[in-house]
């Protein structure tokens, strides 16, 4: 019995991307998404490009700006911030995009993440702070889930604003 597969599932042999169709396809894959150096590397061997034409390629595309980690790094940071995730766990997705981390830490040092940290308690859990010990401790590991580390935590769980003392 013959099993179905598409293409994309399929490893094309190397080398069996090369020139302009290399080219469009790294232009195809630029165009859908924001891709890191390596991110873009590994996709473009799993369609067959040509070794010895990836390497000169990816530094005309980093020359002209086509592709850019320190962009990708910002992009990483804005959509997981956006998501509601802390430092750490934008630590961990910046790893997963083959993104060095200190591409990111001008755009993490600029976050203030306490607040981040309150608003995401109060969008959870609402504007209420927690009095019991078990709520308590229920809202302080739901935002170290989240990557904020346990000093943010406990500040975020003792005030609803910057202004509280």
């Amino acid at each position: 019995m013959k099993s179905f597969q598409t293409n994309n599932e399929l490893p094309k042999p190397a080398g069996s991307l090369k020139g302009q169709r290399l080219r469009s396809t790294a232009f195809a894959l630029l165009a859908k998404r924001e891709h890191s150096k390596q991110e873009l590397k590994s996709k473009l061997i799993l369609y067959g490009a040509c070794p010895e034409e990836l390497e000169p390629l990816l530094a005309e595309l980093t020359g002209n700006d086509y592709q850019n980690d320190e962009r990708m790094a910002g992009m990483v940071v804005r959509a997981n911030m956006r998501k509601g995730r802390g430092p750490a766990r934008i630590q961990q997705e910046l790893k997963k995009h083959h993104i060095e981390a200190e591409l990111a830490e001008a755009d993490l040092d600029e976050i203030n993440w306490l607040q981040q940290a309150m608003e995401l308690r109060m969008r959870k859990f609402g504007e209420e702070l927690p009095t019991e010990q078990k709520e308590k401790a229920r809202q302080v590991r739901f935002l170290q889930y989240r990557g904020f580390n346990l000093d943010t935590c406990f500040k975020a769980i003792t005030k609803n604003s910057l202004d509280d003392e």
